[in-house]
């Protein structure tokens, strides 16, 4: 079989990644406090409000997963600086496998270790984008949409003004894996209602399938 690229790279393992992705922010703000997994801007802007108007209970409850979101960039590239030269397992694998896990975890945790539950989360959202940062070459993320809506949206304009059908296919790309972060988080806020903390072992097993996925190489 003709080898095209890296599976971690291809539109369906990217897309299996949006979906979760999507449900983590659904599913931290749903059921965790209001505490986004992958908005650190988000957190930060709340933060910021709560330190200033003397709530520092309610300020440290957005200051821990931003910080816990800048060890989990530190972990990820710590994987990939000791085990990107592996022929047994991809680098990205042990990343994902470990995302699993941990969010397998936080399913066990009570609303009294809300805290605790958001810090893994993010720490999770941060090794994904730190190690998922490519759909077939091209830079993309999984766990936000602002950076992919600015590139799509400058993609089309220079399809519009050079006429570029490959231009705006890879616009159309963006477009859509926008859709699909939506998706899973509709799908996270829903059954974060019926699951409750629960509910984040859907995230898990999808990751569990892209870790499944990597395994095999995407065809010509």
């Amino acid at each position: 079989m003709k080898v095209k690229g890296q599976m971690s790279e291809s539109a369906i393992v990217i897309g299996i990644l949006c979906i979760s992705g999507g449900f983590q922010d659904a599913y931290t703000y749903n059921c965790r406090d209001k505490v986004f997994a992958n908005a650190q801007t988000g957190n930060m802007v709340l933060m910021g409000q709560n330190f200033a108007m003397g709530n520092w209970y309610q300020g440290m409850r957005y200051l821990l997963p931003v910080f816990a979101f800048a060890v989990g960039i530190y972990g990820a590239e710590k994987i990939r600086r000791l085990y990107g030269e592996s022929e047994k397992i991809h680098w990205r694998q042990i990343v994902i496998l470990c995302e699993a896990a941990l969010l397998f975890a936080v399913g066990f945790m009570s609303q009294q270790a809300n805290l605790a539950a958001n810090m893994l989360v993010s720490f999770v959202c941060a090794m994904q984008v730190q190690s998922f940062r490519k759909l077939n070459g091209n830079a993309y993320a999984t766990t936000m949409c602002i950076g992919n809506l600015r590139a799509a949206t400058e993609m089309w304009c220079s399809y519009r003004s050079s006429g570029d059908k490959a231009l705006r296919e890879k616009s159309l790309l963006y477009y859509g894996f926008i859709g699909v972060f939506i998706a899973g988080a509709a799908l996270g806020g829903v059954l974060t209602l019926i699951l409750a903390e629960r509910a984040i072992w859907i995230s898990s097993g999808l990751l569990l399938l892209a870790f499944l996925m990597m395994f095999f190489k995407e065809a010509a």
